[in-house]
């Protein structure tokens, strides 16, 4: 069995907008980690690092223009490796909908809460980066 991280909320900016902010290096960088870097082109490899911490390595695998961004974790200090992530927009009530997954959990454990936790938290700044310009990615003089 696996276990699945899941969030939906809307934004109030354009889906052209948050996808974006989703599926290009200076989006990502200005709501996640400000050490992001690499190919955010399908096939591509993005690096997260936070600070001192070498975070996870993803691959894109899909990239449906204004719609959906799906990674791979193909290299992980955490044992991200293999898990999934899918970003899937639409429109509702006059807002961008996200739906967010986090795929590949073996168990619900303290670190699936964590990171349950911290998604939550830079969601939040995906949302505050795509209506006001200004996330609070990790690294960022906004980060609290």
């Amino acid at each position: 069995m696996q276990y699945t991280i899941k969030h939906l909320f809307h934004i109030d900016a354009s889906k052209q907008n948050v996808f974006k902010a989703i599926s290009s290096i200076e989006g990502l960088r200005s709501w996640w980690t400000i050490q992001t870097k690499g190919d955010a082109n399908i096939e591509g490899t993005i690096q997260f690092d936070f600070g001192e911490t070498i975070g996870p390595k993803m691959k894109v695998i899909k990239l449906e223009p204004d719609h959906e961004v799906i990674w791979k974790c193909v290299a992980s200090n955490h044992g991200w490796v293999d898990h999934t992530f899918v970003f899937l927009l639409d429109e509702h009530d006059g807002k961008t909908r996200v739906q967010f997954e986090h795929n590949g959990w073996k168990e619900q454990n303290e670190f699936y809460g964590i990171c349950n936790f911290s998604w939550g938290r830079y969601l939040l700044s995906l949302r505050k980066y795509c209506e006001t310009g200004k996330g609070e990615a990790f690294g960022s003089a906004e980060y609290k």
